[in-house]
């Protein structure tokens, strides 16, 4: 682990020194997070304006989980994009190989080889949002320390679901559709998972985990969530993780190589 930590440090010290050579692109990205967030606060906005609320969700609550959203918006943006949209490059040019020979889990490279700080605004204003909706609802720091575990859980669950859509690059080599639709699927992720019919919080519970990443959070954040969905959270945080490993081990058999 320790020979891993290190390597992690290279990785994002070399990566991160390279991305800042543009520091321009910081504000033009921020302005376009600030402007997304907007538009985001407006659509939630249309719903609440009458007086009409989602059961169970008064505008504190729902802007909860519309903050724990944009967090894990910008921890896409600053780890899983940058790296796993890269797998279907690495797949069409070759250059697979040179990871494979590399005295590496493949995975991890894969992964984690570069960090984008462009996801940073991203971040910042998904906590801020959360700290004023937390500060409406009265909630304090145990409040915020208990979402961190389903959070982590969350974002153990959206990469391996990518992860796993970007192995099956070695079979079908344009895949970028497919990440496209995953993206607006988890675009639901936003609103609670009660603002939706019941079959579509079926869909979103069971067949696309949305409810684990932003509504099971935001629950615990405001003690309501049972220990079930946190147990039923972290249970499906491993098994995917487990099967994205294994997923990616098979993958591997049928991967040709640049050379064959």
């Amino acid at each position: 682990m320790r020979r891993y930590w290190r390597v992690l440090g290279l990785f994002w010290g070399t990566a991160i020194a390279a991305e800042l050579e543009y520091r321009l692109n910081f504000i033009v990205t921020a302005l376009i997070s600030l402007g997304g967030l907007v538009g985001s606060l407006f659509g939630l906005f249309l719903f609440y304006r009458t007086g009409y609320q989602f059961e169970g969700w008064n505008w504190e609550a729902a802007l909860l989980v519309l903050g724990l959203f944009t967090v894990l918006q910008g921890f896409s943006t600053t780890i899983l994009i940058p790296n796993l949209n890269k797998i279907v490059t690495q797949v069409q040019q070759g250059t697979l190989d040179f990871v494979l020979l590399k005295p590496i889990s493949s995975q991890f490279w894969l992964s984690t080889r570069v960090i984008s700080p462009w996801g940073l605004p991203d971040v910042l204003f998904g906590l801020a949002m959360i700290g004023y909706a937390g500060r409406r609802l009265g909630l304090g720091w145990a409040d915020y320390g208990l979402a961190l575990l389903p959070l982590t859980f969350g974002a153990i669950t959206l990469y391996s679901l990518w992860f796993m859509l970007g192995a099956t690059s070695i079979w079908f080599v344009k895949i970028y559709n497919v990440t496209e639709v995953l993206r607006g699927l988890l675009e639901a992720g936003r609103f609670p998972i009660a603002a939706y019919p019941v079959a579509y919080r079926v869909f979103f519970t069971f067949v696309v985990p949305v409810a684990f990443l932003t509504t099971v959070p935001a629950q615990t954040m405001r003690g309501e969530g049972s220990g079930w969905w946190l147990l039923a959270s972290a249970l499906l945080a491993v098994v995917l993780l487990v099967l994205a490993n294994q997923f990616w081990r098979f993958a591997l058999r049928f991967y040709t190589s640049a050379s064959s």
